[in-house]
């Protein structure tokens, strides 16, 4: 199981790709992955890759690219796509890059998004009412952002020039501070030499926050076209683009300023909802909406069933065609789960939780313990605490509401919620549980062989 960036993954369990494999179908996958496996063909970037002139793995070994890494990816699928056999079907897995940090745009778009964005209403949010992982968390806008981040020249120096991103002897890059006096503070851009002075820190803040809005916008502008490109080609071909399943997504959401955040991890809202877009207008109404609740782990299931294909018994996700087609069954979970195991991590300092969402309320456990999983740091395993947010009352999740007694039936249903999915799943609870042994059977296990006795 790969339950951390330090993880590693097991090349010889099954996946999708190999099902697909298996069906009949040529595999493909390009950009960034962790150790492919399952594909006919595959070229991936080491780790994060750059930017530019990335470098990629391939079968015979690892070649550098001249050029930016959202047009490259795209060249390869479109390249593959192009040479594959095109009497048999076909899996293309295209995985960007972008937008990951440090936000590099491509030159033609540093023009872009001149004009100021508007700030979130939660920019400045003190983390009153809600769990102490939000106030340690090493993800704030005005406070984490490196000057490389955000486009700047970091000059020469130790801590006076800032914190480290992540407090190791081959890591550079530093953060740029955030003094109470920024009066006598001057930050230099690293393109054309533009010197930025400040008054108030409120000012230094919403600064660090535009330039990191520009940059990531620049990046994702380059999304945006190479999608473009991809749909081009594929609708230039009227027979390929009538029996081809699209789907555009994410592993997850991200903070653009929410919480006066950036980065993801956490549960809340803008880092807990993914995209998904599938077009595929045979079977799929255009231009419909589903807010029906599915995770990423339906979506390999979600593939199978469309391919026409068995969905084996190992997978945890359920298909959810039926949805996309304007059908919802009776039957249907309306709960997602997730975790975060990689507890107080070297850089965000993010804290380790668990919990579910249905469509109203969200219910998270910080139990803020390594648990003895790769990359886990420990920090304040002795404070737990719950949080449960009413997302339809508190959308900007403000307020933790679980111990207000009006939520009492509603913090009981959630739990129960949880600790369903959790045993469904096979995921091992580590909160205390309420009447935890009430009803349950005793076991006497006894083995019998050579030289045992019986327990």
């Amino acid at each position: 199981m790969v339950r951390t960036l330090d993880s590693k993954i097991d090349n010889r369990l099954p996946n999708v790709a190999k099902q697909l494999r298996s069906g009949g179908y040529q595999t493909a996958m390009v950009g960034k992955q962790h150790e492919p496996t399952g594909f006919d063909y595959w070229s991936v970037l080491p780790d994060q890759g750059e930017y530019w002139d990335p470098h990629f793995i391939e079968e015979d070994g690892t070649k550098q690219v001249d050029g930016y890494a959202t047009d490259i990816i795209t060249d390869r699928c479109l390249d593959w796509i192009k040479a594959r056999d095109s009497r048999k079907p076909f899996f293309m897995m295209c995985h960007h890059k972008a937008p990951h940090r440090s936000w590099e745009c491509n030159d033609k778009h540093k023009h872009l998004y001149k004009d100021p964005i508007k700030v979130p209403d939660n920019f400045t949010d003190d983390y009153k009412h809600r769990a102490k992982a939000a106030r340690v968390a090493k993800m704030r806008v005005a406070e984490d952002l490196t000057y490389f981040d955000l486009g700047l020249v970091q000059p020469d120096g130790g801590k006076r020039v800032g914190e480290k991103m992540t407090d190791l002897w081959d890591v550079y890059d530093r953060k740029v501070p955030a003094p109470h006096d920024v009066t006598k503070m001057k930050l230099m851009d690293r393109e054309d030499g533009t010197i930025f002075t400040f008054q108030t820190p409120a000012e230094l803040a919403e600064f660090k926050y535009q330039r990191y809005m520009q940059r990531y916008l620049r990046t994702i502008q380059s999304i945006d076209d190479n999608v473009g490109r991809m749909l081009d080609y594929l609708d230039s071909d009227p027979e390929l683009a009538k029996n081809i399943i699209i789907v555009y997504t994410s592993d997850q959401g991200f903070f653009l300023g929410e919480h006066g955040w950036f980065d993801k991890r956490f549960m809340y809202e803008e880092s807990f909802q993914m995209p998904f877009l599938i077009r595929f207008p045979r079977d799929i109404a255009p231009g419909t909406v589903c807010d029906d609740i599915i995770s990423n782990v339906d979506f390999a299931a979600t593939f199978l069933d469309f391919a026409g294909l068995k969905i084996p018994s190992y997978m945890q996700g359920v298909s959810f065609r039926t949805l996309l087609e304007g059908h919802k069954p009776d039957n249907w979970q309306q709960v997602a789960y997730h975790r975060y195991w990689m507890h107080n991590d070297i850089t965000h300092h993010a804290y380790a939780h668990y919990g579910c969402r249905d469509r109203r309320y969200k219910l998270i456990y910080w139990y803020n313990e390594t648990l003895g999983v790769e990359g886990a740091r420990p920090a304040d395993a002795d404070h737990k605490e719950w949080e449960l947010f009413d997302c339809e009352e508190d959308p900007l999740e403000l307020f933790n509401v679980y111990h207000e007694s009006r939520y009492s039936e509603v913090r009981t249903k959630m739990v129960k919620m949880l600790e369903d999915k959790m045993m469904e799943i096979g995921d091992e609870m580590v909160h205390p549980r309420e009447n935890a042994d009430a009803g349950r059977m005793n076991f006497l296990s006894r083995f019998w062989g050579p030289g045992r006795r019986s327990v």
